[in-house]
C-alpha cells in the first residue's frame, strides 16, 4: 500500500552517467596526483645522487684528487673517501645524518640507497665508478620501485633506461665493499645487465670516464 503525499523516484540514466563521470575524474585526478609524487621523489633521487658527484669533483678541484685517492694517481681505493669528503666541509655535503654519524645514504621515504666510490678493475686500478646498492654489502636485489628509482637516473645520465650499455649500467653481483670507507669495487669491468626487480643488485656509474 503506498503513503500518502510521498512520490517514489529513483535515478535516471543521465542522473547516473553525471556520477560516474564524476567519480572517474575524481579516480583519474588521483591517479594522476600518486603519478606526480612518484616524479618528484624519482627528481629527488636524482638530484640527490648528483649532490654526490658534485661533490666528488669538487673534493677533486680542492685537493688535485679524488677522495680516497691518497698517491694521487687518479684512481680511488687506496684511501678513504668518508674520511675525505666529511673533513671537506661541504656547505652542501651528500651524506646524511649528523656530524660524526655521516651515513653513505640517500633516503626517500621507506627506501635507502647506498653511495659508495671506487674503480671497476680491483682497488688502485680500472677506472674510477660510483656504485649505488640497495643494502650496505651490495648484496641485496632492488625491487619492482626501487628500480623505477634506478631508470630514472638511468634515463637522466644516458638518454635511456638501458642497464646494458652506457655510463649507468646493472650489475648482477656484489662488489667488494668497505662500508666504513664508502668505497666499493669489482675485480674487473661489468658488461651490464637490464634492470630487472630481484635481480639487479646494484647500478654502477663511469662518473669521470666513459664505459
Amino acid at each position: 500500500m503506498k503513503r500518502q503525499g510521498i512520490r517514489e523516484k529513483g535515478f535516471t540514466l543521465i542522473e547516473l552517467a553525471i556520477v560516474l563521470v564524476i567519480i572517474g575524474i575524481i579516480l583519474g585526478a588521483v591517479l594522476k596526483g600518486q603519478d606526480l609524487i612518484e616524479n618528484a621523489r624519482h627528481k629527488r633521487f636524482i638530484s640527490k645522487q648528483k649532490a654526490w658527484e658534485v661533490a666528488m669533483w669538487t673534493f677533486f678541484d680542492r685537493k688535485g684528487r679524488f677522495a680516497g685517492d691518497d698517491n694521487k694517481n687518479g684512481k680511488i681505493g687506496d684511501g678513504n673517501v668518508k674520511t675525505d669528503l666529511t673533513g671537506a666541509n661541504f656547505i652542501n655535503q651528500p651524506y646524511e645524518v649528523a656530524t660524526g654519524s655521516e651515513t653513505n645514504t640517500i633516503t626517500l621515504g621507506s627506501y635507502t640507497f647506498y653511495v659508495f666510490f671506487g674503480t671497476d678493475g680491483g682497488n688502485d686500478a680500472g677506472k674510477n665508478i660510483m656504485v649505488i646498492c640497495m643494502a650496505d654489502d651490495c648484496n641485496t636485489a632492488f625491487d619492482s620501485t626501487q628500480i623505477q628509482y634506478i631508470e630514472a637516473l638511468d634515463t637522466s645520465i644516458d638518454g635511456s633506461a638501458d642497464g646494458t650499455k652506457g655510463q649507468f649500467r646493472g650489475v648482477n653481483a656484489a662488489g667488494n665493499v668497505t662500508l666504513d670507507e664508502w668505497e666499493a669495487y669489482y675485480s674487473s669491468s661489468p658488461n651490464g645487465d637490464d634492470w630487472t626487480a630481484g635481480t639487479t643488485k646494484a647500478a654502477v656509474y663511469w662518473f669521470d670516464a666513459k664505459k
